[in-house]
């Protein structure tokens, strides 16, 4: 089982998109089972947090089921326990670096990316926050997660 946990800064607009929009993928092809997937915050600021509602509303939009969700920040158990950690830009790799060290990330087998790497491109997912344009994030993530399922498979 390959286990995914999907980063961004709140872990209530890029992180738990990518992560319903990857399970929803994965339940198409058929391998639902074959994966964990699950995402983080790398700050507290939204902790306990559900989804933002234009987040939901794009993904609701697009056809993708999504739960209840609660953000929380990533931990350095994260590391020894997920095989992949995807970021949605760079700020939050530096961000994890910053807080959890080093250390952590290089004594620990999971790979470390930026999300729109998978999809051959080296910029951040656009940030909604930010932009109000849920819609451009909604594109960037998806064509990231096709492309993570692809070359997972």
């Amino acid at each position: 089982m390959k286990k995914i946990l999907f980063i961004c800064h709140g872990n209530i607009c890029r992180s738990p998109m990518a992560e319903f929009i990857m399970r929803h993928l994965c339940r198409e092809a058929g391998v639902e089972k074959q994966f964990e997937i699950a995402s983080a915050a790398v700050s507290t600021e939204e902790t306990g947090n559900d989804i933002y509602p234009p987040a939901k509303r794009v993904l609701a939009a697009h056809g993708i089921p999504f739960s209840h969700h609660a953000a929380r920040r990533i931990t350095p158990s994260d590391f020894d326990y997920y095989d992949y950690i995807i970021c949605a830009d760079k700020s939050n790799i530096r961000i994890i670096e910053y807080h959890l060290g080093e250390s952590v990330i290089n004594n620990s087998h999971a790979q470390l990316s930026m999300m729109m790497e998978w999809a051959g491109q080296s910029r951040d997912v656009s940030d909604p926050w930010y932009t109000r344009d849920f819609e451009t994030a909604y594109q960037d993530i998806y064509i990231s997660c096709k492309a993570i399922l692809q070359s997972m498979r």
